[in-house]
């Protein structure tokens, strides 16, 4: 199987489209074209990852965190980033990150820890402004309902747990085609014609356009297609930051700590003053999610979980919430296995095998 197959499967999972201004996801290192028999998958390339591939027999890493962030002006191995890129050219590996695209994902990254916590009722903390548009076009009542099913089937109209939502209205469609045109109606140089036709709308997130325009063009009757692109302002409840759910029973603010702290496998977790009434609704972000802070007390969240919460910021709890930063790595420890689950749906005879190397930069004593 080629690189480029497995990419493809995780992208359409994640869109590149998705992934923050300041993010690199996507190849890191090596061929798309490389024949690939099996997969590491990692929260992060490190040499130890490396190894273990290469001791595994895996020809692929995929990992959450990449490697690349900024410009390199040399590779001469003075920093491990320089290293792991070395050590996997030499070695014909290949290295591939899923990032804030996987993050932003209504069943990415945060909905696994919404799993492990057991949340209900899950649903995104900070939905994405901008990211859906809606189609407009116009359609001779003979192609109509053809023009509706191929935009359907190219992911247009789908709104929360509906799919196939459309709006149409009759109206009179004029045109006059010139001498050079092919029209379907009517005839070239001849008088104007009036048509009874539909204008068809269907919303779509934006990394589905050239997919709907293609289907448009497809099955349209017309020589030249009218139609109309527009972006729209509402919040997308399938892609943004942060996860917020509840619990099925309250639990005490000591007993679910505890309970946090056992199922992210934490060594400690860093919080604000405790409030001293139950926990109910759990606002969390993998990775550093400070940022959300005031959506999760817009949202009436009893707790914020993240990570690498700086000392000043914990002050912004203002008694109104408890936050607890559980480190970077644990709140991202299960994004392997998120990674394994979208491959194995879509490529179920591919091999995956979750790295054993932890890559925590941060340890602890005590």
């Amino acid at each position: 199987m080629k690189a480029s197959e497995i990419f493809n499967v995780l992208q359409q999972f994640a869109p590149p489209t998705y992934q923050e201004s300041y993010d690199n996801s996507g190849l890191q290192v090596g061929d798309p074209n490389a024949e690939i028999n099996s997969a590491l998958l990692s929260l992060d390339f490190t040499e130890e990852v490396l190894d273990e591939a290469l001791a595994r027999g895996c020809q692929l890493i995929i990992a959450h965190h990449p490697i690349i962030f900024s410009g390199l002006k040399s590779i001469s191995g003075r920093s491990y980033v320089e290293r792991v890129i070395l050590k996997a050219i030499k070695n014909d590996l290949v290295l591939f990150a899923a990032h804030t695209n996987l993050d932003n994902m209504r069943q990415g990254v945060n909905q696994i820890i919404c799993n492990k916590l057991k949340l209900n009722n899950t649903r995104i903390l900070q939905p994405l402004k901008g990211s859906l548009r809606k189609l407009y076009t116009y359609a001779p009542e003979s192609c109509a309902d053809k023009v509706r099913e191929a935009l359907f089937a190219a992911g247009g109209g789908h709104i929360g747990h509906y799919s196939e939502c459309a709006f149409s209205s009759n109206g009179i469609g004029t045109f006059k085609a010139d001498h050079s045109a092919k029209p379907v109606i009517g005839s070239a140089g001849g008088p104007r014609e009036h048509v009874a036709e539909q204008k068809i709308e269907v919303i779509y997130p934006k990394h589905l356009e050239q997919h709907l325009l293609q289907a448009l063009f497809a099955t349209h009757e017309y020589e030249t297609v009218a139609y109309e692109l527009v972006s729209l302002e509402n919040e997308n409840a399938e892609i943004g930051a942060g996860m917020i759910g509840e619990l099925e029973h309250p639990m005490a603010e000591v007993e679910f700590l505890s309970f946090l702290k056992d199922t992210m496998h934490c060594a400690c977790i860093r919080h604000t003053t405790l409030l001293g009434k139950p926990i109910k609704t759990v606002a969390l972000c993998g990775g550093s999610g400070s940022f959300l802070l005031k959506d999760a007390l817009q949202n009436k969240a009893d707790i914020f979980i993240t990570g690498d919460y700086k000392y000043h910021q914990f002050f912004d709890a203002d008694r109104r919430l408890i936050i607890a930063d559980i480190g970077h790595y644990e709140s991202e420890q299960y994004t392997p296995e998120l990674l394994q689950m979208i491959i194995a749906k879509k490529l179920p005879n591919f091999a995956t095998l979750l790295s054993q190397t932890k890559t925590n930069p941060i340890n602890y004593f005590f």
